[in-house]
């Protein structure tokens, strides 16, 4: 007799307008990955152009010649099919990889979400490729993992004061942010990856430094980084075509 097997219910999960449970089974995933060595960033848009693939080119500020490419899709598979097809071409291939910025990280709901398809695939994919948040910082973060053995009051108590102030922020609409979850995704056993974009760089510093001042930063982070700080050159939306 064969065994049988329990289902886990893996969904996302939210809850309406009246507060009654909702889920959903999707998520969006999005690769960060950096280059060196790029003299022509017109070249690396036109191959992106013409393979159809949904993402951003990045100027790096702290090196003249790098870039970085952010690249998003509901299918991982992507990313070792198509994407991996395209990386090992023309021009990519002529580019430096620098795998200390390589991040990949999935969108995940907080559970309060009252349109679940907004919050992990609408809202994300729009904000990366929408050409007022030219500005990017990317880094990655993994909390200590006592963090995980608090009370779960406790624990939303610290997540609201650091939520807090990128809500401040974003009201004032000087910066946003992209929240991605990457447990068992990252060489470095990272939590997180986190894109805080803005219409001006300075922003993207200021909601950075006021954070520092949080409790979750200052006693429940283990590591930051590396920060990878770049300006969109070329942002690709199949949807705009």
């Amino acid at each position: 007799m064969a065994q049988e097997t329990t289902k886990l219910d893996l969904s996302e999960k939210g809850k309406d307008k009246d507060g009654q449970p909702i889920s959903l089974d999707r998520r969006l995933f999005m690769q960060f990955l950096a280059y060196g060595q790029c003299h022509n960033t017109s070249s690396l848009a036109e191959a992106l152009e013409e393979a159809d693939i949904e993402g951003v080119v990045y100027a790096d500020i702290n090196d003249p010649q790098g870039v970085g490419l952010l690249t998003l899709s509901e299918n991982p598979d992507f990313f070792i099919t198509n994407l991996r097809q395209l990386l090992n071409r023309p021009p990519f291939t002529e580019l430096m990889p620098k795998p200390e910025y390589t991040m990949l990280g999935r969108t995940y709901a907080l559970g309060y979400e009252t349109d679940l398809e907004e919050a992990l695939i609408t809202r994300p994919r729009r904000k990366v490729l929408d050409p007022e948040w030219a500005w990017a910082v990317w880094y990655p973060l993994r909390r200590v993992k006592t963090f995980e053995t608090l009370p779960e009051r406790e624990q939303q108590i610290v997540l609201r004061e650091h939520g807090g102030i990128g809500f401040t922020f974003g009201r004032a609409g000087y910066a946003t942010d992209i929240r991605l979850a990457c447990h068992g995704l990252d060489k470095n056993d990272n939590d997180f990856v986190i894109a805080v974009l803005g219409h001006d760089l300075y922003p993207c510093s200021a909601v950075i430094q006021a954070m520092r001042k949080t409790k979750q930063t200052s006693q429940y982070l283990e590591s930051l980084g590396p920060f990878f700080i770049g300006k969109a050159v070329w942002q690709g939306d199949k949807g705009a075509g």
